[in-house]
């Protein structure tokens, strides 16, 4: 008679929780400002005024849209808010940043629907490995948020974790 095999991890308090969980759906581009600048490295108003009517905007519909300058150049605040302007109607989100730092935004948002007081006394194992792109911030901010309530906080695998937190008894 061979002996049950019994999954202790599933019937331990132990919370599992996997951030590609959070991850927010959808198409992620970058409108690189230096595509923008006259020679790569000046910002003539004109052009770019004239540059931001002709642009296909529609092309952004439904997408999460990441504004960078990879040229080192000075680039006046207004440009970026003009290309947001222009994105409005049509990006789920836009922020000035690297998709890093849009994908950072984004799990921030997502944390915003957890009620981590749920989490309260209980040991939690926070998974490392995604097929999702999950920055080094949202493990970050995840764990800020989570460490008030939990007993414990650990990264990895229930096999094999390596401990963050835990609360002083």
């Amino acid at each position: 008679m061979a002996e049950e095999i019994i999954n202790k991890v599933a019937q331990s308090a132990l919370v599992q929780i996997d951030l590609e969980d959070y991850y927010i759906d959808g198409p992620r581009k970058v409108i690189d400002l230096k595509d923008w600048l006259y020679e790569g490295l000046i910002l003539r108003e004109k052009d770019f005024r004239e540059n931001i009517k002709a642009h296909n905007w529609e092309s952004y519909s439904d997408s999460f849209v990441s504004i960078i300058c990879s040229a080192d150049a000075i680039i006046p605040l207004w440009a970026s808010m003009l290309i947001s302007s222009a994105l409005q109607p049509y990006a789920k989100r836009v922020v000035f940043g690297t998709l890093e730092e849009l994908e950072a935004q984004l799990f921030e948002e997502a944390y915003q629907e957890i009620d981590f007081a749920a989490f309260e006394g209980k040991p939690m194992i926070i998974k490392g490995c995604s097929n999702k792109p999950v920055p080094t911030n949202a493990f970050v901010s995840f764990t800020q948020k989570a460490q008030p309530f939990a007993k414990s906080i650990m990264f990895g695998e229930a096999c094999s974790t390596v401990p963050v937190f835990k609360r002083k008894k």
